[in-house]
């Protein structure tokens, strides 16, 4: 297994009474909590804006179009290895209306696109109906998640647990934890999600019951652990739970809004949320482009999506990391589940224009007949000979061109390294 690297710096978020330093890990993913169905509509049309980004190579122009555009059916399902809070866990491919027959399925639950936390802000008394009205109506802002916290104890001992919705916060945690089955489903059942450390530190075992003392007394079940990616922050509980047990509604918000400009985003909010609030940046001022490059990659026939990224980036772009191919792939279609066409006409897994796949386009892993833009065994290869026709396999520089030359904007040349440092650090 890899072992990866692209960390967010520290920052104050107010947690009931106290302040917690917490550290978010992804860019991602984020490794943080998400705002979904219990959002309000306006949440959900800034969900809406953030595009599908067409491929484009050289100067072919890409354009971005609303998911609700998409046509994507079903989420991807996801396959546990043994340990489901572990770094194993696989994105098998989905199966999609017009993909070829080639194409492998897998059953399970879906899991949804990841969402990359930018700033996170904390109010005096906590952040309001209104404050998070003035934020989603900010321009470029995609999603903001208000977070309910407070340090408890549990079993004699002190933790610091945030509470969220459940659909809401998924989506917004790192990748092994977003694609864990176990995880979610006790987490939906109001179980205690922690840590690993605080597990350990507690001896607390799966299914058993804990005296939990907050703003009442109850005895909640310890589900199990998982990569949080917040430092600081020792365990988890859905909504319902924190409303149990009285946790600090509304203590911070996380905020997404990947194609601004984070000096300048950070002030607009600063400004919604008045003078005696506090506003930090999460994303790095510069993100890094060292990714880890796999040696070893699986042979034979990819099985799933994890597979697909690696073997497509060793065999069509030796030097390629196979974290960008994967960022990418999760960014334009959540592994295969919106296919398009976006508004611009861009197709598949990969979101290629008609236009360049004619020229990109190939059949991989000894296929034959002709490309198949709507199958990924096609489109994900193809998508590392473009990038790797644009430089990408020398790193660096040429690594953020070869990116920005899939799709032209500065911010998705970032969303798109940020992620591939996520997959990195808990895959790599």
């Amino acid at each position: 297994m890899r072992q990866p690297t692209i960390r967010r710096g520290s920052l104050p978020a107010i947690i009931g009474s106290g302040l917690v330093a917490v550290s978010v890990v992804t860019a991602g993913c984020v490794a943080a909590l998400a705002s979904g169905p219990g959002r309000s509509d306006g949440g959900a049309q800034n969900a809406a804006t953030r595009g599908s980004h067409a491929a484009a190579a050289g100067t072919a122009t890409a354009s971005a179009a609303s998911p609700a555009s998409l046509t994507g059916t079903s989420s991807p399902a996801i396959l546990n290895l043994p340990g489901a809070t572990s770094a194993q866990s696989r994105l098998p491919i989905p199966s999609q209306p017009g993909a070829s027959a080639r194409q492998p399925s897998a059953a399970g639950a879906g899991v949804p696109r990841l969402v990359v936390p930018d700033v996170i802000a904390a109010v005096p008394g906590g952040v309001t109906k209104a404050d998070l009205a003035k934020l989603r109506k900010l321009s470029q802002v995609r999603l903001v998640l208000p977070i309910a916290g407070a340090r408890v104890m549990v079993d004699g001992r002190q933790l610091t647990v945030l509470g969220a919705p459940a659909a809401a916060l998924r989506q917004w945690t790192p990748p092994a934890t977003a694609a864990s089955q176990l995880v979610w489903s006790d987490f939906a059942a109001g179980d205690l999600i922690t840590t690993a450390s605080a597990a350990r530190t507690l001896h607390l075992v799966s299914g058993t019951a804990y005296p939990v003392a907050a703003a009442v007394r109850t005895n909640v079940l310890f589900g199990t652990h998982a990569l949080l990616g917040i430092s600081g922050v020792d365990a988890i509980v859905n909504q319902a739970r924190a409303r149990q047990l009285g946790l600090v509604q509304n203590v911070a918000v996380l905020v997404n809004a990947p194609a601004a400009d984070m000096n300048e985003l950070v002030t607009q909010v600063k400004q919604a949320l008045g003078a005696n609030s506090t506003v930090v940046r999460l994303v790095p001022v510069q993100v890094s482009t060292s990714l880890p490059v796999d040696k070893n990659p699986p042979t034979g026939r990819p099985a799933n999506y994890m597979a697909l990224f690696e073997a497509s980036a060793a065999q069509y772009c030796p030097g390629l990391s196979w974290t960008v191919l994967a960022a990418i792939g999760q960014i334009e279609s959540n592994d295969g589940t919106n296919v398009g066409p976006s508004s611009a006409g861009a197709l598949g897994p990969m979101q290629f224009l008609p236009s360049t796949w004619k020229i990109w386009g190939i059949s991989g892993f000894g296929d034959t007949g002709p490309p198949d833009i709507m199958n990924p065994f096609d489109a994900v290869p193809s998508a590392a000979r473009l990038l790797c026709a644009d430089g990408a396999a020398a790193g660096g520089q040429a690594l953020r061109q070869a990116i920005f030359d899939y799709n032209h904007a500065n911010w998705y040349v970032d969303e798109v390294l940020t992620l591939a440092g996520e997959y990195a650090r808990e895959f790599g």
